[in-house]
């Protein structure tokens, strides 16, 4: 009977052992099962995290791009150091109950904080990029100063320098070999940025059949871009702001209204446009800027902007020192009178033998120093005629070319473009006017081919024009004539005519500056 009964026991603690092991085995299995999923679905998230980590480091600037600009740069200096992180000062300690942060993702405002930051790696990188630029384009001046300042010392009449087309010599010059050193370096590296700011008719374009037709001309050669012009503002050595002043006064001037407050503002405006989408005008503050006019009114609708008036290089036909004008900055441009918009017919003259008249001069009343001229001379001598208006069928050009002096006075304002139809016409020029700064004179030797009659000598023009014997006479004539290449308007540009002589006046002026990246 006992071992029935132990069998039958055996037999319930078998079952009961296994009803036990299935208790203790199944809730194990669950909650391994459990535990294998969260340790995959943190690190399916971490590596995601990491993966948007290495996405940014690609990005970034490396270490040695970045170092040098991240010193300059204001919004590179804000982004976190191990020292200071946010996300280092709160990274939470092996046994911290925060360990729960690492496995939720990135919110919109870390993302955002993220982007912000390499927003600020990518622009320091972009200004030490321009910065490095920049240093290339000084070192590039800093050589041709050299160059131009070793070809001055020698001294001669003659350049040192082959040129298939030209070689200045004489005295016509003030340097015939520092000019044409000058000249071939200009060639050779000189580079125009056109802001592309502006719509026409007031930018982008200018007259060129009027006396404002060497403004036009400059204005619509670059537009071209044919000759100087850079589309990549990093490498230009200047920068031009291309309104016309001329056209401005067209539109939006009131005749007659002495309100020129139009003009101010579309100045202000546009140079305010410059300065907040381009980097280069608050760099230098204007000092590699440059506008032209050949307007009266040029030198006052530069006044509008500080910067543009005592910074920026000035061209200007109204080149009066005791209006502001800075030869040391300001650059001289000539005034030509293109009726049809071609020089020919304009260019030579008679013989120096068949010129019959001394002094000759045409021109309406306008200015006080015309006033004082006609007053002194009209009707007055038939060697030094002055006309206020020529009698009928008399041609003005006609009358320049059988003249051997040119009376070239200033009218409201210093420029006048009987300067260069004196020129052409071979007609040795007289300037009579006080603060003027004649075309190219950093470069051309004016007393060598020119007279120059202060306006309290206008009495005694005769008496000064006699004096020249007949020997000075003929060297001013052949001098007038080689310095005529300089002065002549072409359709398509030529080396050394005033396009190129206007650019080297520009170049020049870009020499005397040296520019720091701020």
């Amino acid at each position: 009977m006992d071992k029935p009964l132990f069998s039958s026991f055996a037999t319930r603690s078998s079952f009961t052992s296994f009803l036990v092991l299935l208790l203790i085995i199944i809730p194990l299995i669950v909650i391994i099962c459990l535990f294998s999923f969260n340790s995959t679905t943190f690190s399916i998230e971490k590596t995601s995290e990491l993966v948007d980590v290495a996405e940014a480091e690609a990005e970034a600037p490396t270490p040695t791009q970045f170092i040098n600009s991240s010193l300059q740069h204001n919004e590179a200096s804000e982004a976190p150091t191990p020292s200071n992180s946010k996300e280092t000062s709160e990274a939470p300690t092996p046994f911290s109950s925060t360990n729960s942060r690492e496995t939720s993702p990135p919110t919109l405002g870390q993302k955002k904080e993220t982007t912000l930051k390499q927003k600020g790696f990518n622009e320091a990188f972009v200004t030490s990029k321009r910065h490095r630029k920049l240093q290339k384009i000084e070192a590039i001046l800093s050589k041709a100063r050299s160059a131009i300042r070793e070809a001055a010392l020698v001294r001669n009449l003659t350049s040192t320098h082959q040129d298939p087309d030209y070689v200045p010599w004489g005295p016509i010059y003030r340097n015939a070999n520092a000019f044409h050193r000058s000249y071939l370096e200009m060639e050779k590296v000189f580079k125009i940025y056109v802001y592309e700011e502006g719509e026409p008719p007031m930018f982008h374009n200018g007259p060129c059949r009027s006396i404002y037709s060497t403004e036009g001309r400059f204005i619509h050669e670059m537009e071209k871009g044919q000759l100087y012009r850079t589309r990549d503002p990093d490498e230009a050595l200047v920068y031009f702001l291309p309104f016309s002043v001329v056209m401005m006064v067209q539109y939006l001037y009131e005749p007659n209204s002495k309100n020129i407050d139009g003009i101010e503002r579309a100045v202000v405006d546009y140079i305010h446009i410059i300065a907040n989408r381009h980097p280069f005008w608050n760099r230098s503050l204007g000092a590699d800027h440059f506008m032209l006019s050949c307007h009266d009114w040029g030198p006052r609708a530069s006044s509008f902007v500080p910067h543009l008036f005592h910074r920026s290089i000035r061209v200007l036909c109204n080149a009066n020192t005791s209006e502001g004008f800075n030869p040391s900055k300001d650059a001289s441009f000539p005034e030509i009178h293109l009726k049809t918009g071609e020089i020919k017919g304009l260019i030579g003259g008679l013989a120096p033998s068949r010129r019959s008249i001394l002094a000759f001069f045409a021109g309406h009343l306008h200015g006080h120093i015309r006033y004082l001229l006609l007053e002194q001379w009209k009707n007055k001598d038939q060697d030094v005629q002055v006309y206020d208006q020529l009698p009928g069928k008399v041609s003005y050009n006609s009358m320049l070319k059988k003249s051997r002096f040119c009376l070239c006075p200033s009218g409201y304002e210093v420029a006048s473009p009987r300067v260069v139809e004196a020129i052409y016409a071979e007609c040795v020029p007289v300037l009579i006017s006080d603060s003027y700064v004649p075309p190219f004179s950093d470069v051309l030797n004016w007393k060598s081919f020119s007279v120059q009659v202060e306006v309290k000598d206008i009495p005694n023009i005769k008496k000064i024009l006699m004096g020249i014997s007949q020997r000075q006479y003929l060297r001013m004539y052949k001098r007038v004539k080689q310095v005529q290449r300089h002065f002549v308007v072409n359709g398509s540009p030529k080396r050394f005519d005033v396009f190129h002589m206007s650019v080297h006046s520009i170049w020049l002026r870009r020499l005397n500056t040296q520019i720091q990246d701020q």
